[in-house]
């Protein structure tokens, strides 16, 4: 079943109010002050039975000059609306600027009703009938049903009610991105169940039980119980007017403006990229960095808006811009919004939100432009290319990519499979379904390789740049799985070589020239001579009096190449000596079934400061096993 949320709209004192009532038998001014003055203040809600069986939601919006912020807020989530125009004053101020935010905020379907018909006889109303339908040539109310109606005597409310419910029926299914968001433009608190908060479920659903976060604060509550059309039910969906209890929080924790969602999915955030239409009847050129009130979903917060190529924006011009605000906001890509000026108030524009999570532009003009072109009319697939080139090595969970791209989550899925089998995305996490861009990814791979060569420049004696030091420098402290993923790619490629813990280029021989050849010669000689009773290297280090880094840079190339072996941290021996050993020992295990520290000394004529440390060596290497206080060869030969 469609759930669809009809909007009142039009100046204050033109009978919205009284139409609702007529229309729903609701009367949606509850406050003592809009009793008072007779005039809605805040907004109002009822609902509207359809003859296919289900219900209208029906948002009833202030018309005073003074509310115009909360109507904006009660025109978020609406599918349609009902432009009241009052018979015998024809259009006025707020009928022109309401017009211009249903407009600016997407809205394409309405019905156009002229109440207070029994003030004005039968020429007037025909006068006011034809100036309304001039004036919305060139709107989306153009060829829009005009219905004169009276609440006082009844007539022409069953041809609205019947018009309202033609267009309900035609109006497609709501997109839904999945992703539960209801921005909140009401709280209050029930007698013995706490807070509430109402709004129109814009996407996704909610249901009895659920953990939901409210955004901007990041807090967390579970949902005790949900009304749909004052209807407790266990769940609601998108297009449905809603009101949910939330269990743990305070009434001072929530305002209008918040939104309810699932956690971890929107982040709120302080800088827009946007298409910004400045509207023709604006006035005065807006200037770069000009402060404005920022309007989306059910907030107001004042912004300030950065021009991208110019310093100023005349009337009736469009361009890309950025919205740098003075709070947090939660929004999607292809969310809408609109701007009022500073003072006087009035609304002077609005557009589409192109990235909900902008950086500040530093990229090429030409560039940067192109990206938001792209972002603005481009397919899924495109869209969501250039927010993971934003992203970049870090990547986006799914849901992230569907939020900045303003991509359905249903649809994400058939397109990342596309983009795979394009090969310009990869997955580095299929469980969490993490995404990066595929050129991002062939880009740190060629950093890497880039900084491995810089390394060994930099440390021509060293066989390779240690794993956690290359993912720091080159990688950006980027995801290990990526990093590993990069590393095993170019393995393969055959352009490094690694180990656990270092990495190499293919092509890195490490060679000792001048002085350093001479230096590793001693220190060969040394080893070589001393047979298996070798110095420790300390030892080695103060006999040759040289430079302790370059004896240490010297001794790691010599045991890289296999001339040196390393027994323990102190003690390395010669491979030669060390091979011959191991045949020795292998033929006296072969020979007699095992050797004990006893036997070794023997075959040796080691002390035990040679024998426990060799003995565990050939342990370490697999030649031998320990069983109690003797060794045997772990393969008979």
């Amino acid at each position: 079943m469609k759930h669809i949320i009809l909007g009142t709209a039009g100046h204050v004192d033109h009978g919205k109010t009284s139409l609702v009532k007529a229309l729903t038998g609701v009367d949606t001014d509850r406050l003592k002050e809009e009793k008072e003055r007779g005039i809605t203040i805040e907004l109002g809600f009822a609902s509207l039975p359809l003859k296919n069986g289900g219900t209208l939601g029906v948002v009833d919006v202030p018309g005073h000059e003074k509310f115009v912020k909360n109507m904006v807020a009660g025109a978020t989530g609406i599918d349609f609306v009902l432009l009241v125009i009052a018979a015998d004053e024809g259009i006025m101020p707020q009928t022109s600027e309401h017009l211009d935010i249903c407009t600016l905020l997407g809205i394409r379907n309405g019905i156009i009703a002229l109440t207070k018909t029994d003030l004005v006889d039968a020429d007037w109303l025909a006068l006011v009938r034809d100036d309304v339908r001039q004036f919305m040539k060139a709107t989306f109310l153009d060829g829009a049903p005009i219905i004169p109606v009276s609440a006082v005597s009844g007539q022409g409310i069953a041809e609205l009610s019947a018009a309202i419910e033609e267009l309900a029926r035609r109006i497609g299914e709501r997109g839904d991105s999945g992703l539960l968001r209801i921005p909140v433009d009401r709280v209050f608190t029930m007698k013995g169940f706490g807070s509430v908060v109402t709004g129109t479920l814009v996407s996704g659903q909610v249901t009895v039980g659920d953990t939901v976060e409210v955004l901007p604060q990041r807090i967390h509550a579970k949902v005790r119980g949900i009304q749909v059309h004052n209807d407790a039910q266990q769940s609601a969906g998108a297009g449905q007017r809603t009101a949910i209890n939330l269990q743990g929080l305070e009434r001072a924790a929530l305002h209008r403006g918040d939104v309810v969602a699932h956690p971890g999915i929107f982040e709120p955030s302080e800088r827009l990229d946007v298409h910004l239409e400045f509207l023709k009847g604006a006035g005065r050129a807006l200037r770069n960095r000009a402060l404005v009130r920022f309007h989306t979903g059910t907030s107001e917060i004042m912004a300030r808006v950065i021009l991208l190529d110019r310093e100023e924006l005349k009337p009736g011009e469009r361009v890309y811009a950025q919205l740098l605000l003075e709070a947090p906001v939660v929004a999607m890509g292809k969310d809408r919004f609109v701007i009022r000026s500073y003072s006087p108030i009035r609304t002077v524009g609005g557009g589409e939100i192109l990235d909900p999570d902008a950086v500040k532009q530093k990229k090429a003009k030409d560039r940067f432009a192109a990206e938001l072109e792209t972002l603005r009319t481009g397919t899924e697939a495109e869209r969501a290319a250039v927010i993971l080139g934003r992203a970049a090595v870090q990547g986006l969970a799914a849901s992230r990519l569907a939020v900045r791209a303003g991509i359905p989550l249903a649809g994400l899925s058939r397109v990342l499979k596309d983009m795979a089998e394009e090969k310009t995305v990869i997955r580095i996490d299929r469980e969490e379904t993490r995404i990066v861009s595929f050129p991002a990814y062939q880009r740190l791979k060629e950093e890497l390789l880039k900084e491995i060569g810089l390394y060994h420049q930099r440390q021509p004696l060293k066989e390779g740049v240690p794993k956690e030091e290359l993912r720091v420098t080159a990688g950006h402290e980027v995801e290990s799985k990526l990093f590993n993923m990069a590393l095993k790619e170019l393995e393969n490629e055959k352009k490094i070589l690694a180990d656990r813990e270092h990495v190499r280029l293919a092509s890195h021989r490490v060679d000792l020239k001048g002085n350093l050849g001479d230096l590793g010669g001693r220190i060969e000689k040394i080893y070589r001579d001393a047979g298996l009773a070798v110095p420790s290297v300390k030892e080695v280090m103060e006999a040759l009096g040289g430079k302790k880094s370059e004896v240490q840079s010297v001794l790691g190339v010599l045991l890289n190449e296999g001339v040196l072996v390393k027994v323990t941290e102190e003690l390395y021996v010669h491979s030669g000596p060390l091979n011959r050993l191991r045949e020795d020992y292998t033929a006296a295990l072969m020979k007699a079934g095992k050797a004990t520290p006893a036997t070794f000394k023997d075959l040796t004529g080691l002390s035990r400061k040679y024998i426990i440390p060799l003995m565990e060596y050939f342990d370490a290497t697999r030649l031998t096993i320990r069983v109690g206080d003797h060794r045997t060869l772990r393969e008979r030969r």
